[in-house]
């Protein structure tokens, strides 16, 4: 038995985009140990072969990799017509293409009228650096699901997974492009929930807690990548676990909500791993 428990997903077909990063190459992973074939898009195909490559030599064939951008339609819609030819229809999106960028991302927390010159402030955040996040991660989402949720309709245990965060529920500071993006994916969750309810596709969200990745181990630590910087203490001392997670720990949760044993009547939720961040008001 896969060490993800009983889920059985022999036969579907899982689309993850994002597939070269850390988290989506995890879930990604799981999904083949139990039986999934599983599409990996990514931007970067080698990113993306890569991790195909791992997870073909325990399950051999169940993994592809195709260059894709979730921000051109046309690309997404050449990839669809590989992966059928492949592996047949989506039975399963994970859309998990999504990021930051430092053009969208204030040097203070707080306004001061004696801010310094260089500091980069609200008012100078730079719009093609919030307009890339915000495609990013909203279009990025909504694109996929156009090409690929067109021929999941009637398909058995259909469903679509959306990656949301702690942002959406509580803006952090410094990354206002990147809090109301994510903050957009949540509420499109449960648009998509209501609108596809009538034709069998689920549609939920996972919101992350914090977890060092390489977009922001410079934001949690200092540059020895071990001392814990001013923000990295303030989002542990506001995590009742006092730790950050792990890629493999919110596995389970979306192997729940992919699950249509497990989570049949489950549609339109957003479901925070987080070490209790989210529960804790701080005091």
């Amino acid at each position: 038995m896969s060490k993800f428990g009983k889920h059985d997903f022999t036969g579907k077909t899982v689309v993850l985009t994002g597939a070269g990063g850390v988290l989506v190459s995890t879930f990604s992973e799981a999904f083949a140990q139990l039986g999934a074939n599983v599409a990996l898009l990514d931007l970067n195909r080698e990113a993306a072969q890569s991790v195909a490559d791992k997870i073909n030599q325990n399950n051999p064939n169940q993994a592809k990799a195709y260059e894709c951008n979730v921000l051109e339609k046309e690309s997404l819609k050449a990839v669809n017509e590989q992966i059928k030819a492949d592996f047949g229809p989506c039975d399963i999106l994970i859309n998990g293409a999504g990021g930051n960028n430092p053009k969208a991302t204030t040097d203070n927390e707080f306004h001061s009228e004696d801010l310094d010159k260089e500091v980069k402030s609200f008012f100078n955040l730079e719009e093609t650096g919030i307009e890339f996040v915000f495609n990013l991660n909203f279009l990025g989402t909504l694109l996929p699901t156009q090409v690929f949720a067109k021929e999941m309709i009637g398909r058995p245990g259909a469903n679509i997974i959306n990656i949301s965060s702690m942002n959406a529920l509580t803006p952090l500071t410094k990354i206002p492009a990147y809090s109301g993006a994510k903050a957009a994916i949540s509420n499109l969750t449960q648009w998509l929930a209501v609108h596809f309810s009538k034709v069998g596709i689920r549609c939920n969200a996972i919101a992350p807690g914090f977890l060092v990745s390489k977009q922001n181990i410079d934001l949690l630590f200092e540059a020895d990548h071990e001392t814990l910087s001013p923000r990295g203490e303030k989002i542990i001392n506001n995590t009742p676990m006092g730790r950050f997670g792990k890629a493999e720990e919110l596995v389970g949760g979306i192997l729940f909500l992919a699950d249509e044993t497990a989570a049949s009547f489950v549609n339109g939720v957003i479901i925070a791993i987080d070490g209790g961040f989210s529960a804790y008001s701080g005091v």
